[in-house]
């Protein structure tokens, strides 16, 4: 069974971050174990820092329910099933950014990304998940 490891989670990061550069943007991103755990972090020259203490928050958030924080936004709206989770386990983040991060349907952890639109956010933390899938090791 593969757990998320220093080495794997750095392959995540670095994936992310060079979406963001590729982009053109300065960002926060951050990434932790299956236990919510920070296991590698990065904040690029500039990337603003209001937006690391989020990142870290959307990592969390999205490995706390196994799901996209943008997928939880839509859930905690007014009138919906989840409404007010936002301020619960200490501060969640219901808007795009984190995405979990998973091998064979297991979730292994999450990747969160803070420091520009929602949009970019969500696009650099997908660039990220989507390293997983490149690893020879964990897809033969």
């Amino acid at each position: 069974m593969i757990e998320l490891n220093y080495e794997l989670a750095q392959k995540v990061l670095d994936a992310a971050l060079a979406k963001s550069k590729a982009l053109g943007l300065s960002m926060n991103v951050a990434v932790v174990d299956a236990g919510s755990n920070l296991t590698a972090f990065a904040r690029q020259d500039g990337a603003w820092l209001g937006s690391i203490d989020i990142a870290m928050a959307k990592a969390r958030t999205a490995r706390y329910f196994d799901m996209p924080t943008e997928q939880l936004g839509v859930l905690a709206q007014p009138g919906q099933p989840l409404f007010g989770i936002e301020v619960t386990n200490g501060g969640l983040v219901t808007f795009a950014g984190g995405v979990p991060l998973t091998i064979d349907g297991r979730v292994i952890g999450a990747i969160g990304v803070s420091g520009s639109t929602v949009e970019n956010d969500q696009e650099v933390a997908l660039a990220g998940q989507g390293e997983l899938s490149r690893i020879p090791s964990l897809t033969t």
